[in-house]
């Protein structure tokens, strides 16, 4: 756990830079303005067509319309986020990661020798993979919402898991080898999933959430590097003499 406030308190540490600013507010407005649009032009289809489906037609069916349209608008609301912060996090994972890395790479961890692959494809088909495990995930959860909880508790653990799946290696795939980065993933799978947690919560707090896609890259470098760095410690040389 030490590992993950290490990279919050670092994250926070990096908003004095005017440059990180800049990474955080691009997928930020990019989110905006596609929740605006949906906003004026789909939510009100979403509404009535997540109406015509079970559970909702089950609780029309006993008499509770107001409780299913009551959910059918927390649903549609919810999907309308959920897509938006998809948006956000593709930007922040496909394009502000790289920037973010580098930027990192060349400040506070240039002992760290990069010994990866700098794979474009490979981080964006890891994102995408991602995105659509989540949305399928995400409809498939929508009638365990009638529980007491649910629709809160669901919609956050799978939106860590989100983070994580897509940070985590995109953090760490130009430095790590792939020994290295199955030696991280098996030793941190916890405080990763619990960074993604934190990130989760924040992106349910109103203006500060639209930030929070390019601020868990930004922490998930933290973590990784730093990860990378203790798994290394002195046997950089005989690290380099196996990936030779």
């Amino acid at each position: 756990m030490d590992l993950v406030v290490l990279a919050l308190g670092r994250s926070l540490a990096d908003l004095r830079v005017g440059r990180v600013w800049l990474y955080l507010l691009l997928p930020a407005l990019a989110a905006l303005v596609l929740a605006v649009v949906l906003g004026f032009s789909a939510l009100g289809w979403l509404v009535g067509q997540l109406l015509d489906v079970p559970p909702m037609t089950w609780l029309a069916a006993w008499g509770l319309v107001w409780l299913a349209h009551l959910l059918a608008w927390l649903g549609g609301w919810m999907a309308l986020f959920a897509l938006a912060y998809l948006c956000a996090l593709l930007i922040a994972a496909v394009v502000i990661m790289p920037l973010l890395l580098k930027h990192l790479a060349d400040s506070e961890y240039r002992d760290l020798a990069a010994m990866g692959r700098d794979s474009f494809v490979a981080a964006t088909v890891n994102s995408l993979g991602a995105a659509i495990l989540f949305v399928v995930a995400w409809l498939a959860t929508i009638p365990l919402w009638l529980i007491p909880g649910m629709s809160l508790l669901i919609p956050l653990l799978l939106m860590a898991w989100l983070n994580r799946r897509t940070f985590a290696y995109d953090a760490l795939s130009l430095h790590a080898t792939d020994a290295e980065w199955a030696c991280l993933r098996a030793q941190y799978r916890w405080p990763l999933l619990m960074l993604g947690l934190v990130m989760a919560l924040l992106a349910h707090l109103p203006v500060v959430g639209l930030l929070v896609p390019a601020l868990a890259a930004l922490s998930f470098v933290h973590f990784g590097l730093e990860a990378l760095r203790r798994l290394r410690g002195g046997a950089i040389v005989s690290i380099q003499g196996e990936h030779s």
